[in-house]
């Protein structure tokens, strides 16, 4: 099992690469939609993951408190 610090780790990267996606999805919209689709589905993806990994930390946290 990861530890909470971990989680806030793993988190973390999900926002920042969730973050990155989006940008790049923007500038390729007007030359590429297929492949700026395509990174809109890769960065819901990575959002419904943290949500899960969000809604894992607040449990620890309530557990640990």
């Amino acid at each position: 099992m990861p530890s909470l610090a971990q989680l806030n780790g793993s988190l973390h990267l999900h926002n920042f690469y969730i973050g990155k996606l989006k940008a790049k999805q923007e500038q390729l919209f007007d030359s590429d939609p297929d492949l700026a689709l395509l990174l809109d589905n890769v960065a819901e993806v990575l959002s419904e993951h943290a949500v899960v990994l969000a809604d894992e930390i607040a449990d620890r946290e309530y557990e640990e408190s």
